[in-house]
Formats: structure tokens, sequence, C-alpha cells
């Protein structure tokens, strides 16, 4: 009886009608507006300063590349793509290239390679391995100025450290030359990056090493399988992304080299260590062809860019496809 008199709270002239089918609450919709621009509020001032700071420099010099302009004032003097038919006729340019696919190729073969197998080896239980690893790491922390400064005394002719050890060994014969011959700047070159680089690697290495379950290995053992079986069947398949994103590092890094040969040799003797940066920046700030150098920038830009996609495409693939299944399960 009592039940008869009690108000139904579902009626009555106090409560909101229902929101349509097929239509979002106010209230939803005012929460996602203010989520929308609380995002942009953050993403504004970045995108402002990325496009003043990034994409206008690359677009003026996209627009400079077809002028002959030599800096001062705005570009007049229009000479369409001549600046990139010159590049390739030009044969210093020509010989950046070629130092550039140099340097590539002896990074991948030498570099990785060594800072890989360093990586394994101080993986390993080993007493004082965290010393090693610091030791290894520092010279990647130093900057290129201190390192260029560093061994162009280390390898300074007649009267550098390299030359007193070599001559201490009775191999005097071998010193002298270095950076000053156009026949060993490009090796020593590349000794001194090797030097300065491959600890970066290492680290990335040993971080992916360290991801890897230890159990996996144990099955390994009891399963029979030896140091080379374990590193070749277990290790290297896991460790594949890191090496993956270290290679595609060092290949951006050497067709980018510029501050650490610019201090040792600014490009010398006579272009055979010089790079495509090098070569920009003598264009534009040495001989004021900065119409020239803008068409050098642009080539720079065009080679990287058609690695970092033709990469992602076909290399990182798998691995782009696996983090984007990972974000979207675990959103859902």
């Amino acid at each position: 009886m009592t039940s008869t008199f009690l108000p139904d709270k579902r009626s009555g002239p106090d409560t909101a009608p229902p929101a349509p089918a097929g239509r979002p609450a106010p209230g939803r919709v005012r929460r996602r507006v203010l989520h929308w621009l609380t995002a942009v509020s953050f993403q504004v001032p970045a995108l402002a300063l990325f496009g003043l700071l990034v994409l206008l420099p690359m677009l003026f010099a996209l627009y400079a590349s077809f002028f002959r302009w030599g800096g001062f004032g705005m570009p007049s003097d229009s000479i369409g793509p001549d600046n990139f038919t010159r590049l390739f006729d030009d044969p210093v340019f020509l010989g950046d290239l070629w130092r550039c696919l140099v340097l590539v190729v002896l990074s991948l073969a030498l570099q990785l390679p060594f800072a890989l197998a360093m990586a394994v080896l101080l993986n390993q239980r080993l007493r004082g391995r965290a010393f090693y690893r610091m030791l290894f790491f520092a010279p990647y922390i130093l900057s290129e100025v201190i390192t260029g400064i560093l061994f162009s005394m280390i390898f300074a002719p007649d009267d550098g450290l390299a030359d007193h050890v070599l001559g201490g060994i009775g191999l005097d014969g071998f010193g002298g030359k270095w950076f000053s011959d156009p026949s060993t700047v490009m090796a020593t070159v590349f000794l001194v990056m090797m030097w300065k680089y491959f600890g970066f690697h290492m680290m990335l290495y040993l971080a992916g090493l360290q991801s890897i379950p230890a159990e996996l290995t144990e099955a390994a053992i009891v399963d029979g399988a030896g140091p080379w079986q374990r590193f070749r069947n277990v290790t290297l398949p896991l460790l594949a992304p890191t090496l993956r994103i270290s290679v595609f590092l060092s290949v951006i890094g050497s067709i980018q080299l510029f501050d650490l040969v610019w201090v040792i040799t600014a490009g010398g003797p006579d272009h055979h260590s010089e790079t495509m940066a090098i070569t920009m920046f003598q264009y534009g700030f040495k001989r004021y062809q900065v119409g020239y150098a803008s068409a050098i920038s642009v080539v720079i830009f065009g080679i990287s860019l058609v690695f970092a996609l033709a990469y992602q495409r076909f290399v990182l693939r798998r691995d782009l496809e696996g983090a984007t299944t990972t974000m979207r399960g675990g959103g859902q």
C-alpha cells in the first residue's frame, strides 16, 4: 500500500529529458572540446618554434637554391635549376658523394660490428664491467670540437703522440702522414669517428641485450647450444630491432657529418676529406655563393629523406607495425 504513494524518480518536472539517440550528451561534447583545446594549447608553442626554426629555413633554402645569390638582401637573380645542374658537374661534390658512401660502408662493416662485440663482452659477468662501460662510452660525451683538437695533436706530423709511439716500436716509417696525406686522411678520419661514436652504439646494444629474457638463453644451454649457436639463434634475432635503429642512425650521421671533420682537416688536403656539409659551408660562408650552398643543402636533405622513408618502409616496417599493434591493443 505504501509503495503507491512514493514519487516516481524517473519522471517529473525536474528530470532532464534524455539526449536524442545518436547524439552525444552536451556534457560529453564540452569535455571533448576542452580536451582538444588543452592539447592544442600545449602543441602550439612547439609547432610555432618548429615552423619558425626548421620549416621556414628549409623552405627559404629551397627558394634560394633557384637563384644566384650572395647572401645579402633578397634573392633576385633567378637562374632556375642551374645550381642543381652545376652540382652534378662539380668534381668536389661528386667526390663528397663517394666519400659519404665510403664512410657509410666502413661504419656498417667495422664500427657497428666492433660495438656489438664489445656490448656482448661487457654483458657478461666481468669484474669491473661498469668501469669499462663508462670508459668506452666516455668519448661520445666529449664534444666534436674537443675530439677534433685532441686528435689533431695526437696525429700531428713528426711531433704527435702517434708518431712517437710508432718510433718507439720501430715503425717510424708509418708515421708523419695521417691527416696530411690524401692517401691516408680518410682512413685516419674514420678511426677518429669510430673512437668517438662506437660507444654510443655499444650502449644501444647493451640495452637491447639486457632486455632479452635470461630464460631463453638458459633454455638454449639446456638444449646443448654452444656460445655461437646461442648468439646466432637467440641473441641476434631478438637484438634485430636495436640493430636496425643503430644502422639507421649510423647512416644518417655519415651523410650529415660536418663538425668533427671540419675541426680536424677543414676538408683538406685538397678536398680529400671534404663532406657534403663542409662543401656547403665553404660555398655559403667562405665564397658567399649562398644560392649554390642552398642547393647542396637541399640535396643533403633529399638524400636523408629518401633513405629515411625507404628504410622505414622496407626495414623498420615490422617494428613499427608491432609498436602500433601494441599501442592499439593497450588502448582497448
